[in-house]
């Protein structure tokens, strides 16, 4: 990766739906040129895909919380297929320490997670912490410039 496309990513990160005319403006190349270096970026599965950041209380989810579930690895092969059908889990981890996954998810009210959460527990011990506030929504990588 060279300055260009360290300039791409950053561009594409602030505003993934900016033009092909306007990034090729500011990375200082034809638009063809841009987009084969877009294009590459993809194929080397650094650029994985593109997303629309939503918020999840105006759509009828206020109720955010991250829950730690304690698993055996025995049971990766079935929680996997499960966690990954379940369209209320926004992201799952698997992590080190006491616990061997962090699940954020969103619901309509507190009685449909602790619905889930009773799903959960049929895989093993659950903690769950509420989110009521968030100081700082996901951002972007800083990508370090290639000439530094």
């Amino acid at each position: 990766m060279d300055k260009t496309d360290v300039k791409l990513i950053s561009l594409l990160q602030e505003n993934a739906r900016m033009p092909l005319k306007q990034l090729a403006q500011e990375v200082f190349l034809s638009s063809p040129a841009t987009s084969a270096r877009i294009e590459k970026l993809q194929k080397e599965e650094i650029i994985t895909g593109y997303t629309a950041t939503l918020n999840h209380k105006k759509l009828g989810y206020p109720i955010v919380a991250y829950i730690n579930l304690e698993m055996s690895p025995s049971q990766k092969p079935t929680f996997y297929p499960f966690i990954r059908q379940c369209p209320n889990v926004l992201e799952c981890c698997c992590v080190t320490g006491h616990y061997s996954m962090l699940i954020k998810v969103a619901f309509e009210s507190t009685e449909k997670l602790d619905s889930f959460i009773g799903k959960l527990q049929t895989f093993g011990n659950t903690q769950t912490q509420i989110v009521f506030s968030t100081v700082l929504e996901p951002r972007c990588v800083q990508i370090m410039d290639a000439q530094e």
